[in-house]
């Protein structure tokens, strides 16, 4: 693996539309950290799944965790392969004729081998970054997990052995000889946006909102905030040089 992208082979080679795919660690790793939730998929029994959940980054390593008694969880628990997915659905493309209808889009495509992490300390610890990762500075201010409560959950992880990523971003592309036709084209911009916070309603009065939410405005979107904690947890350019 080069210090600067990914090495690319016949699993992660972008084929159709090659020119849109990316390779460097700069690209591939901006779209998974603009993200919250990735889709994982794997095969048990010659079956394939794919399950989406919450997800983080570190370096050139992925992780995810949810409940012990996840099937998805204890099947990638010996090591299997598995691929990463995550997508930003930019646009909307309305072109003069179907076939050019179309999307704008960023979405990545990581390869690696699953593998549990059994340390109790070292479990603990990805999961406070987890909550850091997502909400900077949050995980001071709760009480610490019980050991019961890290039993209960798992904690998997990834090195990314190979990714790639795909962009499109160029909006309405018809064929020349078609714009001069009295046909309706447009893009349409998609975003998540924040809404406005519904606060507990037994939270006691007066309990301020952290400092390190202070990016979650209403109408602010999403991978911008995402990618904003990110950076405020682990500095700019982590893992990409």
């Amino acid at each position: 693996m080069s210090e600067t992208a990914y090495p690319v082979t016949p699993r992660n080679r972008v084929k159709r539309l090659h020119e849109r795919g990316r390779y460097d660690h700069e690209t591939v790793h901006a779209i998974l950290d603009a993200a919250m939730i990735c889709h994982i998929a794997y095969v048990i029994d010659g079956q394939p799944y794919c399950t989406p959940t919450a997800f983080w980054r570190e370096g050139n390593h992925l992780y995810w965790h949810g409940s012990s008694a996840s099937r998805m969880l204890r099947v990638q628990k010996p090591g299997i392969p598995v691929c990463l997915t995550v997508t930003h659905l930019d646009s909307l493309v309305l072109a003069r004729c179907g076939f050019n209808h179309s999307v704008d889009y960023r979405s990545a495509m990581c390869f690696g081998t699953a593998h549990i992490v059994e340390d109790l300390e070292e479990k603990s610890k990805a999961l406070d970054i987890m909550i850091d990762r997502f909400y900077p500075g949050r995980n001071a201010e709760l009480r610490p997990s019980t050991t019961q409560e890290l039993k209960a959950t798992m904690v998997i992880g990834m090195t990314i052995e190979e990714a790639s990523g795909k962009i499109r971003a160029k909006g309405v592309g018809d064929e020349e000889e078609d714009y001069a036709l009295p046909i309706y084209a447009a893009r349409f911009p998609v975003t998540q946006v924040i809404g406005a916070a519904e606060p507990c309603p037994r939270m006691p009065e007066g309990v301020p909102t952290p400092p390190g939410l202070a990016g979650f405005t209403p109408g602010r979107r999403l991978d911008e905030i995402m990618t904003e904690s990110y950076r405020t947890t682990y500095g700019t350019g982590h893992g990409d040089d």
